[in-house]
């Protein structure tokens, strides 16, 4: 199934911490998870050297979300933004660079 990131729905970062997130893995295949983390890597690095804010799609126990944000810093398991609000790697299906 393609799903057209521009119709999946806004939230503000403020709310994340209050959302509920699965354990599951949301991508389908080991190709799909390491361009992830790349494209994670990538947006941190813009993070940290020049407050650059990425667009991440990421999937909650309800829906498909995006915030659109900067990335302080990631763990093995999550990714850690501003205010000690965090989302679990596993649970993000694109970060978008622009």
């Amino acid at each position: 199934m393609t799903v057209n990131f521009r119709d999946v729905p806004v939230v503000e970062k403020e709310i994340i911490n209050q959302l509920s997130f699965p354990p599951l893995e949301v991508l389908e295949n080991r190709e799909s998870i390491k361009e992830r983390l790349f494209a994670l890597h990538r947006a941190t690095s813009l993070g940290n050297l020049s407050k650059h804010k990425v667009t991440i799609v990421f999937e909650d126990s309800e829906s498909l979300k995006k915030v659109c944000t900067t990335i302080w810093a990631m763990t093995d398991r999550k990714i850690l933004l501003k205010a000690g609000r965090s989302i679990p790697i596993s649970r993000i299906h694109s970060v978008i660079i622009t």
